[in-house]
């Protein structure tokens, strides 16, 4: 049979401790062999739904055009929806659990064109239990997607709108300062926040940022090498996003935040750390 797509693009919150993503490429393998699949990110914290969408969402745009599988499911086993959502009028084909995970990257690449729940058993794997959808639901099915089944073969139709929205937090204004989140924090400790740099263009180049009791000045800047040894730089970062780093260290230790926390960004001081020497007071001098 032709294949219809190629690639399966393939993230998890399985980790690679466990034999979780070799058994799922393994029953991908054994209905669509000479399918390539290739792995986003199997990193996900564990039931992070939020945090897989947003990996997706900063992945869509440069994924190769085909099926992309998307497991990050602390829902399994319960009545959520297991779907197939095609994008770009058949382009490409999202395969995972209706719980708002696929929806931030059906945004990015502009909507969704058809969705199916996927009820059609006999794409499924025979199971002893139903918790590992991964294997005995998405995994074949986006198999036989490959292979040439259509949307209509695999499930059954439901409207679009009906899917499970993605939680996307948005910053807002408040007087002189913008009130963020931190979106992602990379390996390298670089912060991510939810903030376009038109965001922040009314404050300055010289920026006080506070997460919770932690305030630290910083200064925007053009690259890594602009932030100087100890100082934070604010930037954008590869996906048009502002970020926050520190030169050769983490910039989400300086700031002592994890995803998810608030980050209050304003007009601040010039982002250097002044050395101060004590001096003893006149009368304490020694004649």
């Amino acid at each position: 049979m032709t294949l219809r797509y190629d690639t399966i693009s393939f993230l998890s919150d399985y980790g690679l401790a466990d034999e979780f993503v070799g058994v799922v490429k393994s029953v991908i393998r054994s209905v669509a062999p000479e399918v390539v699949v290739v792995d986003i990110t199997h990193d996900i914290s564990p039931h992070d739904v939020r945090g897989g969408g947003l990996a997706l969402a900063r992945s869509a745009q440069y994924l190769m055009p085909g099926v992309v599988l998307a497991v990050v499911d602390p829902g399994v086993g319960s009545d959520r929806r297991a779907v197939a959502v095609e994008v770009g009028d058949g382009t490409s084909v999202l395969v995972g659990p209706d719980n708002g995970l696929l929806a931030p990257a059906v945004a990015m690449v502009g909507g969704a064109s058809r969705a199916v729940e996927l009820t059609a058993e006999h794409y499924h794997l025979a199971s002893l239990g139903p918790t590992f959808a991964g294997r005995d639901v998405f995994a074949p099915v986006a198999a036989h997607l490959c292979r040439g089944a259509d949307l209509a073969d695999v499930g059954t139709p439901i409207p679009v709108h009906s899917l499970t929205p993605g939680v996307v937090p948005v910053s807002r204004v408040d007087g002189e300062r913008v009130l963020a989140e931190v979106l992602w924090i990379d390996r390298f400790g670089n912060v991510q926040l939810n903030l376009d740099p038109a965001d922040i263009e009314p404050l300055g180049n010289e920026l006080r940022l506070t997460a919770g009791d932690v305030g630290r000045n910083a200064r925007r800047v053009g690259s890594y090498s602009d932030v100087g040894g100890g100082d934070l730089g604010v930037l954008v970062d590869s996906y048009g996003l502002v970020a926050v780093a520190a030169n050769r260290g983490s910039a989400a230790m300086e700031l002592n935040c994890v995803e998810g926390d608030a980050i209050t960004v304003e007009s601040g001081g010039s982002g250097l750390a002044t050395p101060v020497q004590l001096q003893p007071r006149p009368s304490e001098a020694r004649e």
